[in-house]
């Protein structure tokens, strides 16, 4: 029976595979990623970790996993660099030749500076800020599917902070203008005590009491927009297998009239984590991912809503329908997203999900 195979911080699994052991559905796992994601498999019932070229179920893998198991094409395409290595700007195209021309550097540099790849974006000169700083946020989607599209928008995420007050008068002050935790963690002035992160469902309720919920709720369905299109616009190039998911971390900056732009999408967001917070929340989100995916067949497949996770696309919107009292008792619907909403996930998993095989319900 053939592997099926995906590239880091993706999943791969193969139902078929199942065995039944002393009552239990036993998963036989493989993970090369030494974080978060790895603590979260080990405590997961039932889940057994493989060794080496042992027979798995399910398999979360690394880049030199993927590496040797796929064309060197495809991970052209897929993996870059990541926690802000290699970005740097520019006011005028001739500082690019200079760049270039810089003595500083090696002529081993220069010749891979003339054969490497770049992304140019123009940059966001308006940011909205909170106490003058700059902030992105970080939004996790799931996709289960390429064809028909189906992916899944996780409540929680978080705003990243820079720790410098920000200003266009110094464009070298990787600090001011670079919000990634690996950028942030070696600045003068950060403090790992209060870290450089908002909750997700904190950032939304200062930009309510701020802004009003009218203004919120259409900036968070514009972001909901970007999060379908993006999908939608590579959904005819990327390898589609029904053994496979992946998990992608959004990163969306807002400028000063609330405009949501998409600065990029990771295929392999890093989990990490800066605080116990943040370990916290990653280990909700990836054990939902694990619950989203099913391998202990405990859902139907007709579910809106796993956890933190509320289906947002299904080969078309999914709504979920509301009830206006105002309106005279009418219903009208909505789209299907709770981004920075209250996140019940304990509460919903156990009214949702059988107990596993063994396992008395909480």
């Amino acid at each position: 029976m053939s592997k099926y195979k995906t590239s880091g911080y993706k999943g791969s699994y193969d139902y078929s595979k199942s065995e039944e052991r002393e009552g239990r559905s036993l998963v036989r796992f493989k993970c090369g990623l030494l974080n978060t994601i790895q603590d979260v498999l080990r405590q997961r019932p039932g889940w057994v970790e493989v060794k080496d070229e042992g027979e798995w179920d399910f398999n979360w893998c690394d880049v030199g996993w993927l590496r040797e198991n796929f064309d060197h094409s495809y991970m052209e395409e897929h993996v870059a660099k990541s926690q802000g290595k290699g970005i740097f700007l520019f006011r005028k195209l001739k500082d690019i030749m200079d760049w270039k021309k810089d003595g500083t550097r090696s002529e081993e540099q220069k010749d891979a500076a003339q054969v490497e790849s770049y992304v140019a974006q123009r940059y966001i000169e308006n940011p909205y800020l909170i106490n003058g700083r700059k902030f992105d946020l970080r939004v996790y989607v799931l996709v289960t599917s390429y064809v028909p599209l189906k992916a899944w928008l996780y409540r929680d995420g978080f705003g990243r902070f820079s720790s410098t007050r920000f200003s266009l008068s110094s464009i070298d002050d990787k600090y001011m203008h670079l919000t990634n935790v690996a950028v942030q963690k070696t600045a003068p002035e950060y403090d790992p005590e209060k870290g450089c992160k908002w909750q997700m469902q904190q950032l939304r309720r200062y930009l309510t009491a701020k802004h009003g919920r009218e203004t919120v709720e259409t900036l968070f369905t514009e972001m909901d927009n970007i999060f379908v299109r993006s999908l939608q616009s590579v959904q005819k190039v990327i390898i589609n297998d029904k053994h496979c998911f992946e998990l992608y971390g959004y990163d969306i900056l807002l400028d000063q009239n609330l405009k949501p732009w998409l600065i990029e999408v990771n295929a392999s967001p890093s989990y990490t984590p800066s605080s116990q917070e943040d370990y916290e929340m990653k280990c909700r989100l990836l054990e939902d991912t694990l619950n989203v995916v099913d391998m202990e067949g405990r859902l139907t497949g007709k579910e809106k809503r796993v956890g933190g996770y509320d289906l947002m696309w299904n080969d078309g919107p999914v709504y979920r329908e509301d009830v206006n009292v105002e309106t005279f008792g009418s219903s009208y619907f909505t789209a299907n997203t709770h981004l920075g909403c209250v996140n019940d996930r304990e509460k919903q998993l156990r009214q949702l999900l059988k107990p596993f095989p063994g396992q008395k319900r909480m």
